[in-house]
């Protein structure tokens, strides 16, 4: 009875009819989440650059607060500020007010989420926030809220109808909320220069501290490199790219610069009885390709893939500095 039941609900809702309701529903949700979005856009001013100042010149963090679904966007919030390069911390309002107000101190910000602007937990925190003279920063629906009336500054929501069909759940609000939140962290970060370095800094795990690898970081150096001068007999030649165990020598000359490489293809196609006589510079590919140590290493595996090589080396004002082999590149997670 119980798979009879089972099998009639999933009919049910895999229906041709059922589907096109379902499709309904989600273009009615982000199409008004869309409309609310462009609302918000429309409708910064001067507030939003007051707000950023603010956070700008806090010595020490940004606070972000909110609860329920408000919380929810501002852990986010704070995360995403903290990753670009303003200080940041989520604070809950309701242990705030059992003892975390102590995380709050003197030269901090508050960047408070509430679409009523009238949510009870946040009571405390905004008194505190009064009291010691810790600008506020609201983001809410209602200007004339609580929330906004103790505000420095308020940053107000645009009077959007909620997704939900009831116009109960949080929905248009609180995109409208992530949304804005974003905006205010990428407008710190280009007003502050953070870069792609910095970035990399705050993120060394994951595909995205794999991406932001430069040459760099993961090149071979020092006495790893196999370098020899021009007048390098062939034989010597061989022993050190042997030694070396990357397939190939730079051959640098006297005032330090990279003259050229040999690699194992210049040894076929220079194979004869007389090789292992020459000098390596007759043997030498001038020229080779060359990357830079600030290049990011997903560019340089390119670069090596174009040019069906599996090393290159690395060179600063023209002397080498490091050798970067394809295999460093996929042992790092570049790809």
């Amino acid at each position: 009875m119980t798979q009879r039941s089972s099998a009639s609900k999933s009919e049910t809702s895999t229906a041709p009819n059922g589907r096109a309701a379902d499709l309904a529903a989600a273009r009615r949700v982000l199409e008004m989440e869309i409309e609310g979005l462009q609302s918000l856009a429309d409708g910064l001013g001067e507030s939003f650059a007051e707000a950023l100042d603010i956070a700008a010149a806090a010595e020490g963090r940004v606070v972000v607060t909110g609860m329920g679904k408000a919380g929810h966007i501002g852990g986010k919030i704070a995360a995403t500020l903290a990753s670009t390069g303003t200080q940041a911390i989520y604070v809950h309002p309701a242990e705030a007010s059992h003892g975390d107000l102590g995380m709050i101190a003197a030269g901090d910000a508050i960047l408070a989420f509430s679409n009523s602007g009238e949510t009870a937990e946040l009571a405390d925190m905004v008194a505190y926030a009064v009291r010691f003279e810790i600008p506020l920063i609201a983001v809410t629906g209602d200007a004339s809220s609580t929330l906004a009336r103790a505000a420095s500054v308020v940053l107000e929501l645009p009077a959007t109808e909620e997704a939900c069909p009831m116009g109960l759940a949080p929905t248009t609000s609180t995109t409208a909320m992530m949304a804005l939140g974003d905006a205010m962290a990428v407008a710190l970060l280009e007003r502050k220069g953070f870069s792609a370095a910095d970035f990399k800094v705050f993120h060394p795990g994951g595909k995205l501290g794999r991406k932001l690898l430069k040459v760099s970081d993961i090149m071979h150096t020092g006495e790893a490199i196999p370098l020899g001068a021009p007048d390098l007999t062939m034989a010597d030649a061989l022993i050190t790219m042997t030694a070396k165990g990357l397939g190939c020598i730079g051959i640098v000359d006297d005032a330090g610069l990279l003259a050229g490489v040999i690699t194992d293809g210049d040894l076929r196609r220079h194979m004869d009885a007389g090789l292992i006589g020459r000098a390596a510079d007759q043997v030498m590919t001038v020229d080779a390709k060359t990357v830079d140590p600030d290049m990011h290493a997903g560019e340089a595996l390119r670069q090596m893939n174009e040019a069906n090589i599996t090393n290159v080396f690395v060179v600063s004002a023209g002397r080498p500095v490091g050798i970067l082999h394809i295999h460093d590149c996929l042992r790092a997670g570049v790809a």
